[in-house]
């Protein structure tokens, strides 16, 4: 996860400034900077190149791709970008779904959970796709890019999880990038 949420954000941002010509100002520009560090320390990613390094690359151009599309969507189409991407993630996975395969034995509860998750990333696909309609497409991308922290600020919140320094830094790198990019 650390490679393809920095590889997202930095490509994003890349082509959100060479090729469609966002220009964030000087404020915004240190909260994309600190960001881009953010993801990997939160997500507890170490240095050097590991195994599943081409994987997280190949995910991070697939996560840069899916926010350029939907950035590029107007305000007129409604929340129809993020259905069609939805229907063609089905589409991809429905043939590996349908061929036969072991049982499954999950507890109950985990397979309402895996339910959950489909609407819980299309709704943070709608509001990013509201934000990126309403601002800089490297800023709402930058934002977006946060997502890691999520997930280890309600373990550390629900779950009282200890969190690794590196996982604090990112924390605070997060927070300073967020306040950044709103005044910026």
């Amino acid at each position: 996860m650390p490679v393809s949420a920095v590889t997202g954000v930095a490509l994003s941002v890349l082509c959100g400034v060479l090729v469609l010509g966002d220009r964030p100002g000087a404020v915004a520009w240190l909260g994309i900077t600190v960001t881009v560090p953010a993801p990997w320390f939160v997500a507890g990613g170490r240095s050097g190149a590991g195994k599943g390094t081409a994987d997280g690359l190949i995910a991070g151009l697939g996560v840069a791709v899916r926010y350029l599309a939907l950035g590029q969507a107007g305000p007129g189409s409604g929340l129809w970008p993020v259905a069609a991407g939805r229907v063609a993630a089905v589409l991809v996975l429905l043939p590996d779904a349908a061929r036969p395969a072991r049982r499954l034995k999950l507890p109950p509860v985990r397979c309402v959970q895996a339910v959950l998750i489909g609407p819980g990333a299309a709704l943070g696909l709608v509001l990013y796709l509201l934000a990126a309609q309403g601002q800089l497409l490297a800023v709402a991308v930058v934002l977006a890019s946060l997502y890691p922290a999520l997930p280890v600020v309600l373990g550390l919140a629900l779950l009282h999880e200890r969190i690794s320094r590196r996982q604090v830094v990112g924390l605070l790198g997060a927070g300073i990038a967020t306040v950044l990019l709103t005044l910026g």
